[in-house]
């Protein structure tokens, strides 16, 4: 696997199932369109969902679309085996760590799939999902989304139930786009492993897709991570330079330790391009701004680099660096997969 010098990188959210769905006609759409992107950008493992919440469809057609995206995801590994390998255990994150073939795991953003029935939850995690995030921005039948007014509602019964499957399969839970209300019931609730795969700091950039220095102190205390967001949507909409996402950094830091800090980029200007024009912005995409919107330099995985050099100028070396770059993600992994 050729990759620049530098620690490896755990990125945590990457929608390119969305782009490779869209070209399931053409052949080897993940060789073609990421892979390489992959590997010149450092990336070790990558964490790659699946996502129908944004459709306004009933929850059959979503659940088509999930499949479909496993699926995707299941040809990419099929083509690619020599150089990639599907992270199911700690078996496969072991292969990872070695270097020796790039990881991808799956994971689903909103449960909005499994409509009213929890145990559809283990069919995905015999699909592979290791982690799954409760909502996206609206509501549904597990609780609210950050888009929701004044905070949002809390985890209704059935949420409460999905959190407690997730924990008994070992399944991380993932709290990235939950109203705040959600987020404190999910929290206070599980046992099991938890993060944040793609946010950043509300007190840097006040948004209510951010966390709040309470939210990033309980998520550290717990033992989670939080995936660093790498979008002008949650870094500043002002401000699309690379610098202000490193002060999201600085700040996470501060706040949660270095051990709880790392990326989860949500590059989505690759796979924004190649979907069909009528596909659907999120909804908390500030007026005027561009869903393909990215950072000045990092517009995906293997802009990573120039991410890493910025790092280290601001004083992340050693074991700071490899901890924030795929260090904390790897942990937490260890602690979650099944052997």
């Amino acid at each position: 696997m050729t990759a620049p010098e530098g620690p490896p990188i755990v990125d945590a959210h990457n929608d390119l199932l969305l782009e490779l769905e869209h070209r399931r006609f053409e052949e080897t759409p993940f060789a073609r369109h990421w892979l390489s992107n992959l590997e010149r950008g450092g990336v070790a493992l990558q964490v790659c969902p699946i996502f129908g919440a944004a459709l306004e469809a009933l929850p059959e057609l979503i659940l088509r679309r999930n499949l479909l995206q496993v699926a995707v995801f299941q040809r990419a590994i099929r083509e690619n085996s020599e150089r990639v390998v599907s992270v199911r255990s700690r078996r496969d994150l072991e292969e990872v760590e070695r270097n020796e073939r790039i990881g991808l795991m799956l994971s689903m953003e909103g449960a909005e799939a499994l409509g009213y029935e929890t145990t559809l939850l283990d069919l995905f995690h015999e699909l592979g999902v290791r982690m799954v995030s409760l909502t996206w921005n609206r509501r549904n039948p597990f609780g609210d989304g950050a888009a929701e007014p004044e905070g949002g509602g809390p985890l209704s019964n059935l949420g409460r139930e999905l959190v407690d499957r997730l924990a008994g399969l070992g399944i991380v839970l993932d709290l990235a786009h939950a109203s705040e209300r959600t987020y404190w019931d999910a929290l206070e609730r599980t046992s099991g492993p938890v993060c944040i795969s793609h946010a950043a700091c509300r007190a840097v950039h006040p948004t209510p897709r951010n966390l709040t220095d309470d939210q990033l102190r309980a998520l550290a205390e717990s033992g989670g991570v939080l995936g660093m967001m790498l979008l002008p949507l949650v870094i500043d909409p002002d401000s699309s330079s690379l610098e202000r996402a490193v002060d999201h950094i600085d700040h996470a830091v501060s706040i949660m330790g270095i051990e709880n800090v790392g990326l989860g980029a949500d590059f989505i200007a690759q796979v924004w391009r190649a979907l069909p024009t009528q596909a659907a912005p999120d909804s908390l995409l500030p007026e005027g701004m561009a869903m393909d919107a990215s950072l000045e330099g990092l517009e995906g995985p293997e802009d990573y680099p120039l991410l890493v050099q910025l790092l280290r100028k601001r004083g992340y070396e050693g074991e700071r660096l490899v901890a924030i770059l795929g260090g904390n993600w790897l942990r937490l992994l260890r602690e979650s997969l099944p052997a």
